[in-house]
């Protein structure tokens, strides 16, 4: 399927409804004890929903079949999933610097869903098999700023990437099990935007030669 009129506006309305969550977020915490714009914006989810938000736009005003957009839009999916699953699985009730209900369902919830959904709806026609390990630079990326800005700061995004509680051993286990997690989410996201691509260039191959 490819992007219709309507599916360029709702990239567009979702792209504008997360941008607004981010900024609401932002500016009514800017000027609390304890909040930085530096901290704010080293949010995994923040960072995610931002990339997350410049795909949609794009996609809503400039509808590219290019293999690099391709790889953007999967990527940018890649990451909103990792960012919904894992506050699902292990940041669910843990403070995140996300202190509106409603901007929580934005970032956590919503833009992850929709990214998803506008993933298998307009399927990836031209991307690499191997372009799900490439995803994984990006999260990988993140890990490794976090753990050098992290003992500059004094300060972790995350329980799970933070060694202060839980020293460096469990959090070095802890954050394998994770990357491996994203891993399979990655290959998942793959899996679901080319399925239909995948089943459609097989099929001449393995079609009944015509009987004359």
């Amino acid at each position: 399927m490819t992007a219709t009129w309507w599916i360029r506006l709702l990239r567009v309305a979702f792209a504008a409804l997360g941008v607004s969550a981010l900024v609401y977020q932002a500016v009514l915490r800017y000027g609390d004890a304890g909040f930085t714009l530096a901290n704010f914006f080293s949010y995994f989810t923040v960072l995610s929903n931002i990339f997350a938000a410049l795909v949609l736009l794009a996609g809503g005003l400039v509808a590219s079949g290019t293999p690099r957009w391709e790889w953007l839009r999967g990527a940018a999916t890649t990451c909103m999933v990792i960012t919904g699953i894992v506050y699902a699985l292990l940041l669910q009730g843990i403070d995140v610097d996300v202190t509106y209900a409603w901007v929580d369902d934005v970032l956590h919830r919503v833009i992850p869903l929709v990214m998803l959904l506008d993933w298998v709806t307009v399927r990836a026609r031209r991307l690499p098999e191997r372009a799900w390990l490439t995803w994984l630079a990006i999260p990988f990326v993140y890990g490794v700023y976090t753990l050098i800005r992290g003992p500059i700061v004094d300060w972790y995004p995350y329980p799970f990437i933070d060694p202060g509680g839980q020293g460096y051993l469990s959090m070095t286990l802890s954050l394998v099990v994770v990357f491996v997690g994203m891993a399979f989410m990655s290959f998942g996201v793959y899996w679901a935007g080319t399925r239909g691509r995948r089943s459609d260039a097989a099929g001449p191959e393995h079609a009944p030669a015509e009987r004359s």
